[in-house]
């Protein structure tokens, strides 16, 4: 018996959806249009957030020993002091003749005539776990004893937690406004709909039917458009990704693209959780908006 009004139930939600065709797509497409939007601008923090942590994975901390320290191995003894330091991912040390060569294959060589490595210092290039700490990180470093002197670019590292931040928190607030747009859409294009029913709805209150029995078949209903809204969004938003990063990719000059310096996430890695992500908005919305949409109805 209770299957039997279950079914009864679900074939009546998806059978308005049928029966209110037009409104039924009306949902789906307002639906798919959050989302699409909500993706994009979820896909692009994203591809900024990746493109920062790259950058801040270039932005690099140099150590310098002090003169007084000849020998290279009792340099390169220091890398294990540092990388006990707090926020240091890695350390590479490079030796005076190193940094002469590094220098040397940058500049005109007679400049550098009559200049030998003993101009240099021995010194650690230093990677940071977060640059957000990395004046506190510089001070601890040049706190280890051996070290003379401790180059960051702190104005650089500031630049990036900021802009970090800020496409955060843009990215956060929007999603947020388009989820409470999309459930306020979807709930009145639902209330449309039920418009023309509610003295169907006064009828069976009046005939003793529960608030369940008559909700029910609203639910389904707007669980369905929530799931077709999700899935064609889905199908949309990577369609309309692998156009976009096609064309910012083909803008590119091929020194930028081959150098690393902008390498976009492909979709196929973000393909599930972007799915699963949809649909179960979609679901959200569609639930919360047929069950708001008949809830003065039930007032009877």
């Amino acid at each position: 018996m209770i299957l039997s009004r279950g079914g009864y139930l679900i074939r009546e939600g998806f059978r308005s959806i049928k029966t209110h065709g037009f409104m039924s797509f009306a949902s789906v497409t307002i639906i798919m249009a959050c989302l699409i939007i909500m993706g994009s601008v979820t896909l692009l923090s994203v591809n900024i957030d990746a493109l920062i942590k790259e950058l801040e994975s270039q932005n690099e901390i140099v150590a310098f020993v002090d003169d007084t320290i000849e020998d290279p191995a009792e340099a390169a003894a220091l890398g294990s002091a540092l990388l006990a330091v707090d926020n240091v991912e890695s350390v590479e040390f490079v030796t005076r003749e190193d940094a002469m060569d590094s220098f040397m294959s940058k500049y005109d060589e007679g400049l550098m005539e009559g200049i030998d490595a003993s101009v240099f210092r021995h010194r650690f290039v230093i990677h940071l776990t977060d640059i957000a700490y990395m004046g506190y990180t510089k001070a601890a470093l040049e706190a280890v004893p051996g070290i003379a002197k401790v180059n960051a670019h702190l104005e650089y590292a500031s630049a990036f937690v900021t802009l970090r931040n800020i496409v955060t928190a843009v990215s956060l607030v929007l999603t947020v406004i388009l989820v409470f747009v999309s459930v306020f859409i979807m709930s009145n294009t639902i209330k449309l709909t039920t418009f023309g029913r509610r003295e169907e709805i006064a009828i069976m209150k009046m005939v003793g039917a529960t608030n369940s029995f008559i909700r029910l078949p609203f639910v389904v209903e707007g669980l369905a458009l929530g799931v077709m809204g999700g899935v064609l969004a889905f199908v949309a938003e990577w369609a309309l990704y692998g156009v976009v990063t096609a064309r910012v990719m083909g803008t590119l000059s091929g020194s930028i693209i081959t150098e690393g310096l902008v390498n976009l996430i492909p979709f196929g890695t973000l393909a599930l959780p972007v799915l699963i992500c949809f649909v179960g908005v979609g679901v959200l919305v569609g639930v919360f908006g047929g069950v708001n949409a008949i809830r003065n109805y039930l007032k009877v």
